[in-house]
């Protein structure tokens, strides 16, 4: 990759290279955009895309981002804005888990559906977002149920999971897999106007503080439903979890938990 590597430096300014230049690089060396992308990291620059990141996420910060691997559980109200931040917060690779296709009940909060949508499958919906919007950043698709049985197979490789799911049983399962695998967890929840969320370290028992013995497959959400907004805020404050994870940084929510309260506008943490 040396050619790439010299044109890479030779057209890059201010410490960045431009798409444009990225996808000549691609063209012009027959490499993948995502190789390019390791190119251009680690020869110190960033990609254009990211300058706005650059004032709180360093180049080298980035590329520990685009070096990781996170397994995201569920593509649903959650999942699909977990993905896409994701995505444009360059994470190199999304593994995405949903056994699920768009139906019309998805439309009022899923980012992903529309009525064109309706009847295809969420995580190949979700490989072609992630295509359009960061081409670089690599979605692994998986049209399955996550279980006990298919758990580590799914997690493998990666460095942190996030839960997307509307299951309680399930999100044990996930959680007991995650500790075997000496993995961290960041657990997202809503529910009308209300959410939260926590972040999982192997030997945590924060779940089960949370939900107690019970093993009811959904929770409140069930009855109260999810209108478009409660999503979107608990999958970015997943997302900011996941970050500080990948990098090191900051402090997480471990042993509590954030209870949020849209309908109200308060925000209250919980020391579990």
């Amino acid at each position: 990759m040396s050619g790439a590597a010299d044109f890479i430096m030779e057209h890059s300014a201010g410490g960045l290279l431009s798409w444009q230049h990225q996808l000549e690089a691609s063209e012009r060396f027959g490499l993948s955009l995502a190789e390019v992308e390791g190119v251009i990291l680690d020869k110190g620059l960033l990609p254009g895309r990211y300058q706005r990141n650059r004032q709180t996420i360093s180049q080298a910060d980035q590329r520990e981002l685009f070096r990781s691997r996170v397994t995201v559980i569920g593509c649903g109200g959650l999942g699909c804005y977990v993905v896409e931040e994701l995505a444009r917060l360059g994470v190199g690779q999304i593994v995405v888990v949903d056994p699920d296709t768009f139906e019309e009940h998805n439309l009022n909060r899923q980012l992903y559906s529309t009525p064109e949508k309706l009847g295809e499958v969420k995580v190949l919906a979700a490989l072609q977002r992630v295509a359009e919007v960061n081409p670089a950043v690599t979605v692994i698709p998986y049209q399955k149920a996550f279980s006990a049985e298919n758990g580590k197979g799914l997690l493998a490789g990666s460095r942190v999971a996030v839960d997307a799911l509307d299951n309680i049983g399930v999100r044990m399962e996930l959680a007991e897999i995650c500790n075997m695998m000496g993995l961290p967890l960041v657990h997202g929840a809503i529910a009308g106007w209300f959410g939260h969320v926590t972040t999982l370290f192997p030997g945590d028992d924060t779940l089960q503080n949370i939900y107690g013995p019970q093993k009811a497959s959904k929770g409140v959400e069930a009855s109260l439903g999810n209108p478009s907004f409660t999503p979107a805020l608990v999958a970015a404050l997943q997302v900011a979890e996941v970050c500080k994870l990948l990098l090191g940084q900051g402090k997480t929510l471990k042993n509590r938990t954030l209870m949020i309260d849209l309908l109200n506008m308060e925000f209250q943490e919980l020391e579990l």
